[in-house]
């Protein structure tokens, strides 16, 4: 996938709205027009980066990768690169600036584009590392701070996290692993026929704080 210099745009809001939270030992910068990054998503960098010591050469690729506190952490502190791709324009900005504040810049390339362009080009990935939108268009209500197009994943939740398993299938190395964060168990596995489109299997599910995680590797 290449570098291209991501789509630049104003600031949805002054600097001064800017906030800052801590994620493991990176300083992530956010605002209120991208979602909050939430501290129990740090398993899901955890166990990426786990899994990072068994997989092939490569770069890791996030898909939804808000303002990149998830993918960051993950290759944090080991000589893996990671290309971040997200569709919001804002959130593409912030983690272009978190990616710099922590010193991590040489280490990212960031992507404005749609799940549906990938793969860009013939590269594939060592890893796939996805937090996609997975709230029912129905219960996006509930959520009145979060921005929508963050959580909305459609009638069932699961929209963007089937467009997230089809971009994983065309971009993973031959052995190369998926760590796909959803809502719930059940959503987990109803998205088993999903992967098996995409040549992925289902190898583990674990339970979050709030969420689940899904690891799954080439059939």
């Amino acid at each position: 996938m290449p570098a291209p210099t991501p789509e630049r745009t104003p600031a949805t809001s002054p600097e001064t709205s800017l906030r800052r939270m801590g994620f493991g030992p990176l300083e992530i910068a956010y605002d209120d027009s991208v979602l909050e990054p939430r501290p129990w998503t740090q398993a899901q960098s955890l166990w990426a980066r786990e899994l990072l010591d068994a997989a092939p050469a490569g770069r890791v690729l996030e898909l939804c990768a808000g303002v990149g506190h998830i993918g960051l952490l993950a290759v944090h502190g080991t000589d893996r690169s990671i290309a971040c791709v997200d569709l919001s324009p804002r959130a593409v900005e912030l983690l272009v600036a978190n990616a710099e504040a922590n010193a991590m810049a040489a280490q990212v390339d960031v992507v404005h584009t749609d799940l549906a362009r990938l793969p860009l080009d013939e590269e594939r990935f060592a890893l796939v590392v996805a937090d996609p939108p997975w709230v029912p268009s129905a219960e996006v209500g509930r959520y009145p701070a979060d921005p929508t197009l963050a959580i909305d994943g459609g009638p069932q939740g699961l929209d963007v996290a089937r467009a997230c398993i089809r971009a994983a299938g065309a971009c993973l190395a031959g052995d190369g692993l998926l760590v796909l964060q959803l809502g719930t168990p059940e959503q987990a596995a109803s998205l088993a026929p999903d992967l098996a489109a995409a040549g992925l299997r289902t190898v583990e599910v674990r339970a979050l704080e709030r969420g689940t995680l899904v690891r799954a590797d080439r059939l």
